[in-house]
């Protein structure tokens, strides 16, 4: 095995002021290149892990996306899906990642979370080869109060079919996949009640599941309301709530409920 020399190789008899100085300037230089040759190994080794979220709401019967305005480098200055980097020691999976990237960054709490996609590359990151797992996750508007936390500077919701905003790394392609897959769901006959409020009527669950599936602001998507409520009025997904009605303009509508258990 070869011997590596570091620069101190001299008594401490020969030792002069200026000659220690200039020793210990070598000595600094030697470490930081073999620090900067193990964080080189270790990229190598070892991708830059991260989870970006997709948190969507539905305000004025549209979909929208939550962004946020990063304030670190890389990509200071843009706006990007909240998101973290893998932390192993403390991380059981990604799934604890992408909730921690909400609790720190915006201070959020979802109840639903699920994995998309991952999108992975040499190209996506400055920082060299990196992969992030995409997840998405649903919440009623005003069970959003995101606030500003670690490494952000702002936040703002954007309509997540045109964000209008120039996006940090691949996260305009995630915002589009990710939209793609929650119209899809839709479109299976998934009810996205994790976007509802706490009680709801049949024609607000209507109007929610036409946002999701509206093609773009300016196209707005509807359902015949006889086959939705046809088909979902007796979905086991949801329940009436007993003598609870909303009452407006026309008749009093019933009110109805997320039914325990139920999984999106």
């Amino acid at each position: 095995m070869e011997t590596v020399i570091a620069p101190f190789a001299k008594t401490s008899s020969q030792i002069t002021e200026p000659t220690l100085q200039t020793m210990l300037l070598a000595e600094c230089q030697y470490l930081s290149q073999s620090l900067a040759n193990c964080l080189v190994m270790v990229r190598q080794l070892y991708p830059l892990v991260s989870a970006d979220v997709a948190l969507f709401s539905v305000t004025d019967d549209r979909l929208q996306v939550l962004l946020v305005r990063r304030e670190q480098e890389p990509a200071a200055g843009l706006w990007a899906l909240p998101g973290a980097i893998l932390q192993p020691q403390g991380d059981a999976d990604l799934e604890v990642t992408a909730r921690r990237a909400l609790r720190e960054k915006i201070s959020v709490e979802v109840p639903y979370l699920a994995q998309l996609r991952t999108f992975a590359g040499a190209a996506r990151d400055p920082r060299g080869w990196s992969l992030s797992v995409l997840h998405c996750a649903l919440l009623p508007r005003d069970q959003v109060q995101a606030v500003v936390r670690s490494s952000v500077d702002r936040v703002q919701w954007c309509d997540a079919d045109a964000p209008g905003e120039r996006l940090a790394f691949d996260h305009a392609q995630q915002i589009l996949w990710a939209r793609t897959a929650l119209r899809q769901r839709i479109q299976d006959h998934a009810l996205p009640l994790h976007l509802m409020p706490e009680r709801f009527t049949l024609t607000q669950l209507q109007r929610v599941c036409e946002a999701i599936l509206s093609p773009g602001p300016a196209q707005r998507f509807r359902l015949d309301k006889g086959a939705f409520r046809r088909r979902f009025a007796k979905s086991p997904d949801i329940v009436e709530v007993p003598g609870a009605f909303e009452h407006g303009a026309q008749r009093p509508a019933q009110l109805f409920q997320v039914a325990p258990g139920f999984r999106f």
